[in-house]
C-alpha cells in the first residue's frame, strides 16, 4: 500500500442505497483525467457487484511474479474483486469471517496495484467482519477518510448513524454523507417528487446532528440503473442528466476534503 496515495471506504450501514454504483462513478471520474491512476478494491465478498457495473464481469485475474493482476477498465483504472474468481455468476459465496478476512489481506498485500493516485474501497452494508478487517490491515499506511452513503428515508438513516458511529470509535475520518435516491425528477414534464421522503429531515438533517460534512443529493434517474446494467459510465452517457451535475458537484467536494483540488 506504500504506493498508494489516497485511500478511500465508501460506506453505508444501509444495503441497497447505491454504494456500489457511487463508488463505480468516484472511479470513472477520477480516471477521466488520464493523469490519474485509479483502483477499485470490492470488498463486498458476497455481493460483488462492482464487475458488472464496470462491464467486465466476464474478466479473470491473472497472476505474476509480482502479484494478482488487477482487472483493467481502461489504462488508468484498475479493479479487483472476488467476482472474477467465481466459477459461475450463479455461485454463492458462503464463507465465515476468517476466510472473508484472509481474501481482504490478500487484496491488499498480493495486488500488484503499481503506483495509484486514489484507491476507492467498495464495502458491504454493516460495521463487521469486512469493516474491520480494512481498517485493522490499513492501520499502518492510513486510510484518508470515508464516504457514507445513505437514501432520505429514518429506516436508512438509523443504520447510517451506527455507520458513522463505527467510523468514530475506529478512528476514520468521515469525508461527507451523501444522500442518494433524493427526489425524482419526471424526464417529461420535469415535475420533481419525493419517491423516499424525508419524513426525520434527510441526509442533510442527519450530516447536521452528526457533525459532518453533506457533500450533496443525487436524484433518481433511471438511466443510473440501466448504465450499471449495460457497464457504461453514467457520467459519460448523461452528462447533461442532473444527476451527473450532482455526482461532479459531489467528487469536486470529496477533492476539496482531501486538498487535492
Amino acid at each position: 500500500m506504500s504506493s498508494v496515495k489516497r485511500k478511500i471506504l465508501v460506506l453505508s450501514g444501509k444495503g441497497g442505497v447505491g454504494k456500489s454504483t457511487f463508488t463505480a462513478q468516484l472511479g470513472w471520474a477520477f480516471a477521466a483525467d488520464e493523469n490519474v491512476q485509479t483502483g477499485i478494491m470490492d470488498v463486498d465478498i458476497c455481493g460483488p457487484s462492482i464487475p458488472t457495473i464496470l462491464g467486465i464481469a466476464s474478466e479473470q485475474v491473472h497472476a505474476s511474479s509480482s502479484g494478482w493482476s488487477p482487472v483493467y477498465v481502461q489504462d488508468n483504472l484498475g479493479v479487483m474483486s472476488v467476482g472474477f474468481m467465481l466459477p459461475s455468476a450463479k455461485d454463492a459465496i458462503m464463507w465465515r469471517g476468517p476466510k472473508k478476512n484472509g481474501l481482504i489481506s490478500q487484496f491488499l498485500k498480493d495486488v500488484d496495484w503499481g503506483d495509484l493516485d486514489y484507491l476507492v474501497v467498495d464495502t458491504p452494508p454493516g460495521t463487521s467482519d469486512e469493516h474491520l478487517s480494512i481498517v485493522q490491515y490499513l492501520k499502518e499506511s492510513g486510510i484518508d477518510g470515508a464516504v457514507v452513503i445513505t437514501t432520505p428515508q429514518e429506516v436508512a438513516l438509523q443504520d447510517v448513524r451506527r455507520e458513522i458511529d463505527f467510523c468514530n470509535k475506529v478512528g476514520i475520518r468521515v469525508l461527507g454523507l451523501v444522500e442518494n435516491m433524493s427526489g425524482f425528477v419526471c424526464p417529461n414534464c420535469k415535475t420533481e417528487s419525493q419517491i423516499f421522503k424525508p419524513s426525520t429531515g434527510g441526509g442533510r438533517r442527519l450530516a447536521q446532528d452528526m457533525g459532518v460534512e453533506f457533500l450533496g443529493a443525487v436524484p433518481l434517474d433511471p438511466r443510473i440503473g440501466k448504465s450499471a446494467d449495460y457497464g457504461v459510465s453514467f457520467l459519460d452517457e448523461y452528462p447533461e442528466s442532473p444527476a451527473s451535475i450532482a455526482y461532479l458537484d459531489i467528487i469536486d467536494k470529496i477533492k476539496q476534503q482531501l486538498g487535492d483540488v
